[in-house]
């Protein structure tokens, strides 16, 4: 068959090299000047490529229609990836949380692993094609681009979604698949900082270890343990990314707390404060806290308190003592926004999977129509385990093309 890929990342590479390897006459059609552009960025340009976990633990990861992704998790796993890696000249290694990498630590190195395996699958690769219109007739479909008319039997739509947009992904999916009758489920950014009602800039680039993040709205209380990154609109770092990720998340009357201290309750807390005032009762309670809180924060949370940072401390009321506890375990942030699609590592939404076959990626809806990869809606934590999706998509739909089991 006559195949067009549209989109050259890592779902749309795999999707077009496996066709190809099929027998398929394989044309890849890339936007911009080179494949991968977004592959660059991952992993803070290391790329974090997948991770170690079992096929059923990626289901736990996965936020979102995690089911839908057994077949292609299953047909595609972790290890296919890294052996294929291996095979085209990057072979991996495993940092904490399973987390794997190319053992060269560029992203680079993956992309060219790509590009190899684009040249020896016989893919025929089209750079600076930007598709501007897709039609379909008893045949074949029509794919228009600012330059040249491509007719293909088969076509995948690896487009990408909305994230990361300087690097092309910029939603083009949604309408191609939107003028085959797919539903798109509303976008929004996921894996993304949060903004904050009032932010700390004066905290910016502070990065706290060890603390506790928890998020409320209504009924829904969650709790992530780890790093947390203070920048000018608000909060980053892993346990922020984790928690924008929820399948539920609002700013709508939500909030966040944050423990400072949550290897302590309150009452070995109250015993520590205690001490460090017995040993600093006739300084200023700023000058009397150096022991328990980085400096940077004191002023922060005696404000907080609404205790006046030049107090002695033999001056502190018992009232204030307890207030101060209570703030260094429930420091509380009103959430404005979630960060923007311009630094989110994800994007949650896209084509509706009702109407793509699990076991295949292809439409419900017009035959011998495919999607793979960020387009769908579904998005998982980090770790690898995005990429993983794209890569298991990737090979799931370029494998069945043509096949009428």
């Amino acid at each position: 068959m006559r195949v067009v890929v549209i989109g050259a990342g890592p779902a749309g590479v795999t999707a077009a090299c496996v066709a190809a390897r099929n027998g398929h006459s394989v044309i890849l059609l890339e936007k911009n000047e080179k494949i991968g552009k977004k592959l660059y960025i991952t992993g803070k340009g290391r790329c974090n490529i997948t991770n170690t976990a079992s096929m059923d633990e990626f289901i736990k990861h996965t936020v979102h229609n995690a089911n839908f992704l057994y077949s292609a998790y299953h047909n595609y796993t972790n290890d296919d990836l890294r052996k294929q890696l291996n095979d085209l000249g990057v072979p991996t290694v495993i940092e904490r949380g399973g987390r794997v990498f190319p053992r060269s630590m560029k992203s680079s190195d993956v992309n060219k692993a790509l590009e190899k395996w684009i040249k020896i699958s016989e893919v025929n690769l089209f750079l600076f094609e930007n598709v501007t219109s897709i039609q379909k007739n008893s045949c074949f479909f029509i794919i228009q681009t600012e330059k040249n008319i491509y007719e293909a039997e088969a076509l995948v739509i690896s487009t990408g979604g909305r994230s990361y947009p300087s690097t092309g992904s910029t939603g083009d999916g949604y309408d191609f698949a939107t003028k085959f009758g797919h539903r798109i489920i509303p976008q929004r950014p996921s894996l993304v900082s949060i903004n904050l009602k009032s932010p700390y800039p004066e905290l910016a680039g502070l990065s706290l270890r060890n603390v506790q993040l928890i998020y409320k709205h209504k009924t829904i209380k969650y709790c992530e343990f780890g790093e947390m990154l203070f920048t000018h609109k608000g909060i980053s770092g892993p346990i922020v990314l984790k928690l924008s990720a929820l399948e539920h998340f609002t700013t709508e009357n939500a909030y966040l707390e944050v423990d400072l201290k949550p290897a302590l309750t309150d009452e070995i807390l109250e015993k520590r404060i205690l001490r460090d005032f017995e040993k600093n009762q006739n300084k200023n309670i700023k000058n009397a806290l150096k022991d328990l809180l980085l400096q940077s924060l004191i002023p922060i949370i005696l404000k907080k308190a609404e205790i006046n940072s030049n107090k002695s401390v033999h001056q502190i009321t018992k009232k204030e003592r307890v207030t101060l506890k209570e703030k260094i375990k429930h420091w509380d942030m009103k959430i404005e926004s979630l960060g923007s699609f311009e630094e989110a590592i994800i994007t949650r939404g896209g084509v509706d999977v009702k109407s793509v076959s699990p076991s295949t990626m292809e439409s419900k809806l017009v035959k011998n129509l495919y999607f793979a990869g960020e387009v769908l809606d579904v998005d998982a934590l980090t770790g690898g385990f995005n990429l993983q999706i794209a890569f298991s998509t990737g090979y799931l739909a370029g494998n069945s093309i043509g096949d009428k089991k």
